[in-house]
């Protein structure tokens, strides 16, 4: 009768162990999915940052490209005032010098 007491409580402790680690492993499969999904969200996140900073540095490029012709065609406006204005300055200077 003592071996079988023994022998029951020895099946029923593995028992218990089998039911607990499957149960420990089931909880493990879980926080490991849930980290996995948490990983993979921040992943997404930013790789929406980065497409959207991809978006303005092309925007800041579009801009930056009209700004330089922009500039050049006040350049060229400027260099025409000023071949003008010095046309202006030196009609009446030249005009003395030949007196």
């Amino acid at each position: 009768m003592t071996i079988e007491i023994a022998l029951l409580c020895t099946v029923g402790g593995f028992l218990i162990g089998i039911l607990t680690f499957g149960r420990n492993r089931d909880k493990d499969v879980r926080a490991e999915a849930t980290r996995t999904a948490v990983i993979e969200t921040k992943l997404d996140n930013i790789g929406a940052g980065i497409t959207s900073i991809q978006k303005d540095f092309k925007d800041n490029t579009k801009v930056m490209e009209e700004f330089s012709k922009r500039l050049t065609i006040v350049e060229e406006s400027t260099k025409s005032a000023h071949k003008r204005i010095d046309s202006v300055i030196l009609t009446p200077t030249q005009m003395e010098v030949t007196r």
